[in-house]
């Protein structure tokens, strides 16, 4: 017991002093299975939001569309593998999260449950769904396990290129025809809920953000960070003449932030618990692509195996 007390001493206290918690360092088995769960969700999200943009891959417009759509999406496939190789360090298997993810056992952000139906939905998720996981990556990259922190350095990099992306494509349609901006204010409008949404339920609702902060593992509420994302967008949405489905929505000179109306947070517990309208979808396509890549996997496994003998 002395022992176990000492380790928690020194780990508590590299947790006080910003000194990062390392793969052999010890650790509380709870810290260890919040960012397994965490990074793992994380890295679930990345290869489940591969699917409604590469949905658009053989249609964007124009051929230059197509290039930038075919980088972001093979972006998204990297960050996968950087965050599932963070939580293999963790001392869990990638084949066993994943194969959770696949079996509804292990959650992915809520907002890739909803279908992308046209063009702009793609300019769209570049802009806001990357512009709100922007504003929540970055401060990971200051996570209190250090593995985690640097895959999340890369990571923010590219999505910045993401979000810009993004944003000059819905900026060609803002300055388009009249049905070009119809259609992109009606991806906005179907949108905006569910991206506010993505930073999780409200502090006093969320069952894990506070022990996160407490571990430095986050370093803002989710209520800090969903507030930090509309104080980032209403201007750009006033740039590109457009606004938000939010009669609510203001700027209060008494605080200096944007207040916007109440979240329908029974539609995120709905989509969470697997009923938001792509759900099944999502998922059925995750498990045909395992199915179809057994013989892969199976012949990577043979190779690493034959090359290990021969060492």
């Amino acid at each position: 017991m002395a022992i176990k007390a000492q380790h928690e001493a020194l780990f508590d206290d590299k947790i006080a002093a910003d000194i990062s918690i390392e793969a052999k360092d010890w650790m509380p088995d709870a810290y260890r299975q919040n960012l397994i769960r965490q990074i793992g969700q994380h890295a679930h999200s990345e290869v489940i939001g591969m699917l409604p943009e590469a949905n658009w891959l053989t249609r964007a417009p124009t051929l230059r569309r197509k290039a930038v759509l075919l980088a972001k999406v093979q972006d998204e496939a990297g960050h996968g593998l950087y965050l599932y190789s963070a939580a293999e360090t963790l001392g869990c298997s990638r084949q066993d999260i994943y194969q959770k993810m696949l079996d509804g056992k292990m959650k992915y952000s809520s907002i890739f449950n909803y279908p992308t139906l046209n063009w702009a939905d793609v300019g769209v998720i570049g802009w806001l769904v990357d512009g709100a996981a922007i504003v929540n990556q970055v401060a990971l990259c200051r996570a209190s396990y250090g593995p985690y922190a640097r895959a999340m350095v890369k990571i923010c990099k590219e999505e910045s290129f993401h979000q810009r992306q993004g944003y000059e494509a819905v900026m060609a349609l803002a300055n388009g025809s009249s049905a070009q901006r119809a259609m992109l204010q009606d991806a906005i409008n179907r949108f905006w809920w569910p991206v506010l949404m993505m930073f999780g339920p409200s502090d006093s609702d969320s069952p894990h953000s506070a022990q996160s902060m407490a571990w430095k593992i986050k370093r803002h509420s989710n209520d800090e960070l969903r507030q930090k994302f509309v104080d980032n967008t209403v201007p750009q949405l006033e740039a590109l003449g457009m606004s938000a489905p939010d009669t609510d929505l203001r700027w209060d000179e008494a605080t200096g932030h944007y207040r916007f109306g109440d979240i329908d947070w029974n539609e995120l517990f709905q989509v969470i618990k697997g009923q938001g309208q792509c759900n099944h979808e999502r998922l059925a396509a995750k498990r045909h692509a395992w199915q179809q890549g057994d013989w892969v996997r199976e012949g990577a496994m043979a190779h690493a195996a034959k090359g290990n003998q021969a060492a």
